[in-house]
């Protein structure tokens, strides 16, 4: 049964110990692709260190907030784009990685990568489309200190990063396809859960999984509803651990406290009902319950969350606490 309770660009700092940072040769801009060669492979059970950027040039900073110069590059060299889409650092091979196999993602931590944001709102696009005529871009600063973000007309909230894309290759009969929708192999989730100390499992699709992240954000509410959360550059150290137990059709994900089940789709009614399904699921193999029984528990204690609802494919995630998994 399933046990949840268990300064070159790409280089090793040590047997378990690796660094890959954005340059125009070890990142992909917009797309996921199974034929993509890996920019670093590391074991299974390895820690890699990744740093992201995000943005097109029409929505960079005035000075004096700073640019990076890999952004720069990045903007200048990369010619294989699709826009929209996200910079995506990757992919990572973890060698061995077999189709079927899950890729276990221990997110243990994330920093900024530097001190800014953007958030847009687009016409056409977010949860009200047709509500705002106009494209406007604002820029958002980091205070350190207080650990919040400072909108420009004055008022803050909390700093809480995450990645909004973390994906394993698709499979290769999907082909070329757009990070924005989020699908069974991860990609643009924009679960705000997925902070650090919290734990990832991704469906591996491919030979050496292809792990790849980008997509930084340095807060969000569920939902994102104006299509963009505080879009910024972060760097995250995680442990990528293929498992032979575990078969999974869609993401799902577990914090300290709760564990997670995901769906997406155009219509947030089948994401329920996946997302409902699995939770189930888990509970009939991990608490022995019946499925009559995990039900009704489902709905006196687990929440269900609408995740984003911007991102063409919508998303939901169910949250349960970990004492109802306890077989008594």
């Amino acid at each position: 049964m399933l046990n949840w309770r268990g300064d070159k660009y790409g280089t090793a700092k040590s047997m378990q110990e690796h660094r890959l940072l954005p340059a125009p040769q070890t990142v992909h801009w917009g797309y996921f692709d199974a034929t993509l060669a890996p920019v670093l492979a590391i074991e299974s059970g390895e820690r890699v260190t990744i740093s992201t950027v995000s943005g097109t040039p029409d929505v960079m900073p005035p000075p004096p907030l700073v640019v990076p110069p890999a952004l720069r590059e990045i903007h200048e060299r990369v010619t294989r784009r699709t826009v929209p889409g996200h910079i995506c650092t990757g992919p990572v091979a973890v060698r061995g990685a077999k189709p079927g196999q899950t890729l276990q993602v221990d997110i243990e931590a994330i920093e900024p990568f530097y001190d800014w944001g953007f958030n847009f709102i687009r016409p056409l696009s977010g949860a009200l489309p047709h509500d705002f005529a106009q494209f406007r871009n604002i820029h958002l600063t980091l205070d350190r200190a207080r650990g919040d973000w400072v909108l420009p007309w004055g008022q803050r909230v909390p700093s809480r990063p995450f990645f909004g894309v973390m994906a394993a290759a698709p499979p290769p009969a999907w082909g070329v396809i757009s990070t924005l929708p989020p699908r069974q192999n991860g990609g643009n989730l924009d679960n705000k859960e997925l902070v650090a100390s919290t734990t990832l499992y991704l469906p591996i699709f491919v030979d050496d999984a292809l792990f790849s992240v980008g997509d930084g954000h340095g807060a969000q509410g569920d939902g994102e509803v104006c299509i963009t959360a505080v879009e910024t550059g972060l760097t995250g150290t995680f442990r990528l651990t293929l498992r032979d137990d575990m078969r999974l059709e869609w993401p799902r994900a577990q914090t300290p406290t709760h564990m997670i089940t995901m769906a997406f789709d155009p219509d947030l009614d089948d994401c329920v009902v996946i997302a409902l399904r699995q939770m189930i699921d888990l509970l009939c193999a991990q608490a022995g319950l019946d499925r009559y029984q995990a039900y009704s528990l489902c709905s006196l204690a687990a929440d269900l969350r609408v995740t984003q609802v911007v991102n063409g494919n919508k998303g939901v995630h169910i949250m349960l606490e970990k004492r109802y998994f306890e077989r008594g």
